[in-house]
């Protein structure tokens, strides 16, 4: 099988022998140098002069008082159609990044066929540091250095030279996952699952097999987030032994959440306050206040049901009192909105829920107006910050905890936890 022809770009700097064994090593079909020009200040040749100089450019050695080898394309017998010089500032890494990307993409537009190898050996630090950037932004590129032995710590002994491939395959992973980790930030995991799928696994088995379990996890808590809990629950479960130390904030409530149960509908209507939380974390009021809507609907319907046996769907008319303006709908049932499963339990119920709705029905109305303004209800305005602020703090500070109150009938206490924000707490680096 026959080797893919190579394009070498590579940096230079004032000691020619790295780049040399560069391109007797691979034999490039066609090499790019890139280099500095002269100096604008001083006025002084930039390293381009050991490409295109004349006569005597180069230094064999530290050693050397004055050039006494001839230019690079010369030493390595180029022909003039096999290499060009594209020039970068010597200072400025933005515009050598620049620069250097953009010439990278041109390679690889008209080199469709070959291998693409950059050797950051010489230069100035800005150069390599450029083009590695560079590399890292590009994708089918291959990096690599001239290195050998050393005498000291500055340079490498002449003669020893070989090239080095440079691994930066940890590097380009990184660098590809980042964007979509950050989304569990502001809880997207659906946006960190797609983004995740699309990344090429790695080489290296370590890094394919945390892909893996970072776009299975990401995949599990958009599950949660869109409240299919039992999706969730099939794709955490095989982590618990692994991450269980992590899964343990969450596995428990998943479970309760997944399974049909007297502890599922309490466990569902917290878990909706968290979702709603979610919302508001990502700037989206309207559709945090629907789910506060929902849940303290929810709530009244839950204990109508669990403690009253009645359904606000079809109440008995034995258990609605007489002063009560509810009229059978067109099949015969008799139907309660949230503010009249509030005042049946205002009426009927001796729990928490009972004392909480004798104080706070006044300010439950005032939420209640505020989220029927909402262009997602009834109204043509979006919900503001400073709306959902002033219920948020109501629901946290006082309805909640009602309903946590009224759960703890069924062993259910606290509040499951938030859904992880932060996708390295999973990683073996986080």
């Amino acid at each position: 099988m026959n080797k893919r022809p190579v394009i070498l770009v590579c940096t230079v700097g004032g000691s020619p022998q790295p780049i040399v064994t560069a391109i007797k090593s691979l034999q490039p079909l066609f090499t790019e140098f890139i280099c500095t020009d002269r100096d604008p200040g001083t006025g002084q040749p930039g390293s381009s002069l050991c490409i295109t100089g004349a006569g005597k450019v180069c230094k064999s050695g530290s050693h050397s008082d004055a050039p006494d080898l001839p230019n690079i394309p010369t030493m390595t017998s180029l022909k003039s159609e096999q290499f060009a010089v594209t020039l970068i500032p010597s200072d400025d890494l933005d515009d050598a990044f620049v620069i250097i990307r953009k010439k990278l993409a041109q390679l690889h537009s008209k080199y469709p066929e070959t291998t693409i190898v950059a050797d950051y050996t010489g230069g100035t630090k800005t150069m390599t540091a450029a083009l590695v950037t560079a590399v890292l932004e590009s994708e089918g590129i291959k990096l690599q250095l001239v290195t050998g032995n050393r005498a000291d710590l500055f340079k490498v002994r002449c003669g020893t030279e070989a090239v080095v491939s440079a691994s930066i395959d940890t590097l380009k992973y990184e660098k590809a996952i980042q964007p979509y980790l950050s989304a569990w930030q502001r809880f997207a995991y659906d946006e960190a699952a797609m983004g995740l799928a699309a990344i090429s696994p790695p080489l290296n088995s370590r890094l394919r097999n945390e892909l893996h379990m970072l776009r299975v996890l990401s995949s599990a808590f958009s599950a949660w987030d869109c409240f299919d809990h039992r999706k969730a629950l099939d794709l955490l479960d095989p982590y618990a032994p692994s991450k269980g130390e992590i899964l343990v904030k969450y596995l428990p409530a998943l479970r309760l959440l997944a399974k049909d149960s007297p502890k599922q509908e309490p466990m569902q209507i917290l878990d909706l306050w968290r979702n709603a939380q979610r919302r508001a974390a990502q700037g989206r009021f309207d559709d945090a206040m629907g789910r506060c809507y929902r849940l303290i609907e929810w709530t009244a319907q839950w204990i109508l049901r669990k403690d009253h046996d009645v359904d606000t769907g079809n109440l008995p008319e034995s258990f609605v009192p007489k002063e009560f303006n509810i009229h059978p709908d067109e099949g015969g049932k008799l139907q309660a909105g949230l503010m009249k499963a509030w005042e049946l339990i205002r009426l009927k119920h001796k729990g928490p829920a009972g004392r909480f709705i004798e104080t706070e029905k006044s300010v439950l109305l005032d939420h209640i107006k505020s989220r029927n303004s909402s262009i997602l209800a009834h109204g043509k305005a979006p919900i503001g910050q400073k709306d959902w602020e002033k219920m948020a703090e109501w629901m946290s500070t006082r309805f909640v905890s009602v309903v946590l109150q009224e759960s703890a009938s069924v062993c259910i206490r606290n509040l499951p936890e938030q859904l992880p924000g932060y996708a390295n707490l999973f990683r073996e680096t986080g």
